[in-house]
C-alpha cells in the first residue's frame, strides 16, 4: 500500500459489514462512519455498486446508513463495469470455464478487481480476505487474484493508518 495521495480504495463488501459487525459498529464509532463518508466524497474511498448491492440485501444500521442518501451518494462508485475487463478477470484470475455452482461462490469478487484494474496505479482494493495461494478456481482469494493481475490490495486497519483515521477526527470546516 502507498502514501494514500491520489489513489482510490475500492472496498469489499465484507470491509464494511465487519467494520460495522466487528471492528467499528456504528452505535460505539459514529465518527468512524463520517470519516469514511468524508473520504467517499473525496473520492479516496468507494464502493462499487455490486458490493454495495450485496450489502443492502441485508438488514440493519449498516443497510439503512448506505441507503441513506448522502452516504450513498459519496460511496457509490459512478462507473460500470466494462465487461472484457471483467471477463478477463473471472476467466485468468479464477478459470476459464467455471459452472453454475462455481460462478455463484465466486459472486461478486471479480468485479471489485476489474473496477480495480481499470487504473491499478490508481486504485487498491481494500478487503477482509486473506491470501491462501493454493486455493484454485473459484475458491480463490482476492488478494491472490489482486496479485495475479498487479492490483494492489490491502486490509481495512492499512487504510486506516493510510488515510490517517482518528476517534478525534472532525469534518473538515470550509
Amino acid at each position: 500500500m502507498t502514501d494514500g495521495i491520489g489513489m482510490t480504495y475500492l472496498l469489499d463488501a465484507d470491509t464494511l459489514i465487519k467494520a460495522d459487525n466487528i471492528y467499528y459498529p456504528m452505535k460505539r464509532f459514529p465518527i468512524f462512519w463520517e470519516w469514511l463518508q468524508y473520504n467517499g466524497l473525496t473520492g479516496n474511498v468507494k464502493v462499487p455498486h455490486e458490493q454495495y448491492d450485496e450489502i443492502v440485501a441485508g438488514h440493519g444500521e449498516l443497510v439503512d446508513w448506505l441507503k441513506d442518501e448522502e452516504a450513498k451518494t459519496a460511496l457509490l462508485l459512478n462507473e460500470e463495469v466494462d465487461a472484457d475487463r471483467l471477463t478477463t478477470v473471472v476467466e485468468n484470475g479464477y478459470a476459464p470455464d467455471l459452472d453454475d455452482s462455481e460462478l455463484e461462490a465466486v459472486g461478486r469478487d471479480p468485479f471489485l478487481i476489474a473496477y480495480a484494474l481499470k487504473a491499478p496505479a490508481n486504485r487498491h482494493v481494500i478487503t477482509f480476505e486473506v491470501s491462501a495461494p493454493s486455493r484454485k478456481r473459484a475458491n480463490r482469494k482476492i488478494p491472490d487474484v489482486c496479485s495475479q493481475f498487479g492490483v494492489p490490495c490491502g486490509t481495512l486497519f492499512q487504510l486506516i493508518v493510510i488515510l490517517d483515521f482518528t476517534t478525534s477526527w472532525k469534518w473538515p470546516s470550509g
